[in-house]
């Protein structure tokens, strides 16, 4: 397991995106942190210039482990489930445009909130049928890439739609790709799930990234989350990808992800020492 942080790349309502803006300072900071991996938060590819973004990743000897496309859905409104079809269609070439970008890093494409919200007027299943059809269409065209997507659950006071680990396990049921899976956030699963190791271990291979953050969506050793605990069950599932700090800024960016990483090295270590 390597150690990620999430960075947007321009300035962002999304207050868990614990770095954003100033491409260059940012990512020479990441790195001297100790990092192995930025997760990118992209809102549009078209109005990010990869060639240089790619440059400074591999100049700070970065790995992006994934894509973050939330900023879409709360800066644009676009989603899987909005009622207008118009929107719909957009929501899911926006994601379809991250495929080649994806590729490129050899990055797992973050389906979180641009699933939308149940709106006035759309029932359940319809919401969800929509969403069964979106994510089949991009699962299939990433496919064609060697891109992976994974959704992930997020809790019932954001949406309705896919809240806790389960549902999501039925959501890969319905989709039927082999590149579609589960993104699991800390902060998320300490709302929804009754046992947070228990949920991690029946994903199995099903896990394509991983988030944290504590309790209070501060960083990891901020809140009271056993992540010693947490981790040794992702371990066990034989996850290989990124551990990724999706959390507040508090105090500050620069505090929050050099006490996050001073904390869960230490635990990371010691888990793969035991194995």
């Amino acid at each position: 397991m390597n150690l990620s942080i999430v960075y947007s790349t321009r300035q962002t309502q999304f207050q868990a995106a614990t770095f954003s803006g100033g491409l260059e300072t940012n990512l020479s900071k990441i790195a001297s942190f100790g990092y192995d991996g930025v997760e990118l938060a992209i809102r549009d590819p078209s109005q990010v210039n990869i060639d240089e973004l790619e440059k400074l990743v591999q100049k700070n000897n970065l790995i992006v482990p994934a894509i973050g496309t939330g900023q879409a859905w709360g800066e644009e409104g676009l989603s899987f489930t909005d009622p207008d079809p118009e929107v719909r269609t957009v929501a899911v070439e926006r994601i379809r445009s991250h495929i080649p970008v994806a590729e490129r890093f050899q990055a797992v494409i973050i389906i979180g909130l641009i699933r939308g919200i149940l709106k006035p007027g759309v029932s359940h299943p319809q919401a969800m049928e929509w969403m069964y059809e979106a994510l089949r269409s991009c699962s299939q065209a990433a496919k064609t890439l060697g891109v992976r997507l994974a959704l992930e659950p997020i809790n019932r006071y954001e949406t309705s739609l896919i809240n806790y680990v389960q549902q999501g396990l039925d959501l890969i049921k319905e989709v039927r790709e082999d590149n579609f899976g589960l993104l699991l956030d800390t902060f998320h699963m300490n709302i929804e799930e009754p046992s947070i190791e228990e949920s991690i271990r029946a994903c199995g291979d099903r896990i394509f990234h991983f988030h944290v953050a504590d309790s209070n969506r501060w960083h990891p050793g901020a809140g009271h989350l056993n992540f010693e605990s947490v981790l040794k069950a992702l371990h066990v599932t034989g996850y290989q990808g990124f551990v990724s700090g999706e959390f507040l800024a508090h105090p500050d960016a620069d505090t929050a992800a050099q006490k996050s990483i001073n904390y869960l090295k230490p635990i990371i270590n010691k888990i793969i020492r035991l194995q």
